[in-house]
C-alpha cells in the first residue's frame, strides 16, 4: 500500500471506531432526558429506574466517544498537514465553535447532571440533562458544518499568494444547503441508533423475564420513537441525494452504476459486473423500472445523469483526470445504508402492531429480532459515511483540493504502518472496555425500587434516590 492508501485507511479505522459511539451518546441523551422528564412530571419510580439505567449507558457511550474524537482530530496534523495549512483557515472554525461553544456546554452540563441529583432543585436538575442532549446535537451541527463544507465549499476565496483557502463568511460555511439536509438525517440517524439499542437491551431483559416492568415500558415508549426517527431519517436522506444530484452528480451516478445518462432509469436493487469497466449494461442486474427516475427528479421519465456524462463535464470543469470513484464501493454501501434503515423501519412498525394488539411482552421472536437489529445502525453509520467520503474521491474538498494533495509529504509507509497497528490495539481495547462496561450494566439491571423520600415516587423529586445517583452514576463515567 502506498503513504496515501495507508494514511486514508488510518482516518477511516480511527472514524469507524469513533463512530460507534458518538451517534449512540447522541441517542441516549435525548432518551435519558424524555426518561427523567416522564419522572419529573409522574413522580412514578419506574421512570426513576428508568433514567438510572440509561443514564449509566449514556454516559458510558460518551466517555468513550470524547476519547475516540480526540484521537481522530489529532489525523488532520499528523497525516494531512497539507490539508491543514490550505483549508484550516476554512475547516478549523467549526470545529473551533463545537470545541469551545457546544462540547463545554455539553460537559459542563452532564457534569452538573451527574453529581448534582439530589442536591439542586429537581426542575434545575431536569434542565441540565437536556441542556447535555442539546449540547451533544449542537456539536453534531459544527462537525456537519464542516464535513458539509468539504462537500459543497462555500464562504471561501483562495489567496494566490499564499495558496490557501480563506474563509470570508463563518455564515455561509454554517448555511451551507449540503448542512440542512446532512444535519437532520445524522441527528435522527444518531436518535434511531440510541432507540434500537434501548430496544435490544429492553428485548434482552423481558426474554429472561426480568424487571419487566421498567423494560416493558421503555420498549412500549421507544418503538414508537424508533418508528418516527426512521421515517425522518429516510426522509431527510431521500432529500440528501436529490441534493447530491445536482452538487455531486458522479456520487450518486455511481450509487447507482449508472453509466449512460438514461430517461426513466430503474432502480438497481442487485446488480453484479466488472463495475469498473464501464460495461454498456450491467450483467446482472434486478432493477425496478423508472424508479431511479421518479426518485432522483420526481418525474416517471426523469433523466438520471451517467458517469460517462459526469466524467466528461468534470473534465470540462476541473482539467483532465479520472473523476470516478470506485464504483462496486459507492454502489453496495449505498444499499447497505438503505436497506439497513428499511430493515429499522419494518422492525419498528412492527413493534408498534404488537403494542396495538398488547402482545409486545410474549412476542419472544419479536424479543430475538430486536436484539440482533442492534447491529443495523452500526451497518447503516458505517456504510453510510463509506459512501459519503468515497464517493466524493478524488476529492478531499470538492473542486478544490484533491485527497493525493492534501496528505502529510513527510509521514513514511513505516511511520503510518506503526501508528495505525497501535491505534487499532488501543480503540480495540477502548471498544471492549465499552462492550464489557455494557455487558455489567445488563448484568447489574436497573436495580430494585428505591425508598420513598430523596426525591424518589414524588413528582418533581429527584431521580433515583438523590445524591446516590450522583456517585452511582460519577462511578460509571
Amino acid at each position: 500500500m502506498s503513504t496515501l492508501e495507508l494514511a486514508r485507511t488510518q482516518f477511516a479505522v480511527t472514524t469507524l471506531f469513533h463512530f460507534i459511539f458518538v451517534p449512540m451518546s447522541i441517542g441516549l441523551a435525548l432518551w435519558v432526558a424524555i426518561c427523567q422528564t416522564l419522572h419529573y412530571r409522574t413522580g412514578n419510580e419506574v421512570y426513576a429506574r428508568m433514567t438510572r439505567f440509561w443514564g449509566r449507558f449514556m454516559l458510558i457511550s460518551i466517555a468513550i466517544g470524547v476519547v475516540t474524537g480526540i484521537v481522530q482530530e489529532f489525523q488532520f496534523g499528523m497525516n494531512w498537514s497539507e490539508y491543514s495549512r490550505y483549508v484550516g483557515d476554512v475547516f478549523g472554525a467549526p470545529l473551533a465553535m463545537e470545541g469551545l461553544a457546544a462540547f463545554f456546554l455539553e460537559s459542563t452540563f452532564i457534569g452538573l447532571w451527574i453529581f448534582g441529583a439530589g442536591r439542586m432543585r429537581p426542575a434545575v436538575h431536569l434542565a441540565t440533562i437536556w441542556l447535555t442532549a442539546l449540547g451533544t446535537v449542537f456539536s453534531a451541527y459544527f462537525i456537519l458544518a464542516a464535513n458539509a463544507w468539504m462537500q459543497h465549499p462555500v464562504g471561501y476565496v483562495v489567496n494566490h499568494l499564499t495558496h490557501r483557502a480563506e474563509l470570508t463568511s463563518i455564515f455561509a460555511v454554517l448555511g451551507n444547503s449540503t448542512v440542512w439536509m446532512a444535519f437532520p438525517h445524522t441527528v435522527f440517524g444518531a436518535f434511531l441508533t440510541g432507540g434500537m439499542l434501548v430496544l435490544a437491551i429492553s428485548a434482552w431483559f423481558l426474554l429472561r423475564g426480568r424487571d419487566v416492568d421498567v423494560f416493558a415500558r421503555s420498549a412500549s415508549l421507544m418503538l414508537p420513537l424508533v418508528l418516527v426517527f426512521s421515517i425522518a431519517t429516510i426522509g431527510f436522506g431521500d432529500g440528501q441525494a436529490r441534493l447530491l444530484e445536482s452538487q455531486q452528480p458522479m456520487k450518486m451516478a455511481a450509487a447507482e452504476a449508472v453509466y449512460k445518462t438514461t430517461k426513466g432509469a430503474g432502480l438497481s436493487l442487485f446488480a453484479i459486473a466488472p463495475f469498473e469497466a464501464h460495461p454498456s449494461h450491467l450483467s446482472t442486474n434486478i432493477a425496478i423500472p423508472h424508479l431511479e427516475s421518479l426518485i432522483a427528479t420526481l418525474s416517471w421519465n426523469g433523466t438520471v445523469k451517467g458517469i460517462d456524462q459526469a466524467q466528461r463535464e468534470e473534465e470540462k470543469r476541473f482539467g483532465p483526470g479520472q473523476y470516478m470513484p470506485i464504483v462496486g464501493v459507492v454502489y453496495w454501501t449505498f444499499r447497505l445504508m438503505v436497506g439497513s434503515g428499511f430493515l429499522m423501519l419494518f422492525i419498528a412498525i412492527a413493534g408498534c402492531l404488537l403494542i396495538w394488539k398488547r402482545r409486545l411482552q410474549r412476542a419472544r421472536l419479536f424479543h430475538r429480532v430486536a436484539i440482533a437489529a442492534v447491529l443495523l445502525p452500526i451497518i447503516a453509520n458505517w456504510s453510510g459515511w463509506i459512501f459519503t467520503e468515497m464517493g466524493r474521491q478524488p476529492w478531499v474538498v470538492y473542486g478544490l483540493l484533491r485527497t493525493s494533495q492534501a496528505r502529510s509529504p513527510t509521514v513514511t509507509s513505516t511511520e503510518l504502518v506503526i501508528s495505525l497497528s497501535a491505534y487499532i490495539l488501543v480503540y480495540s481495547i477502548l471498544t471492549g472496555i465499552g462492550g464489557r462496561l455494557f455487558l455489567r450494566e445488563m448484568r447489574h439491571g436497573p436495580g430494585a425500587p428505591g425508598p420513598a423520600g430523596a426525591g424518589a415516587g414524588r413528582p418533581g423529586g429527584a431521580p433515583a434516590g438523590g445524591a446516590a445517583l450522583g456517585e452511582d452514576l460519577g462511578l460509571a463515567y
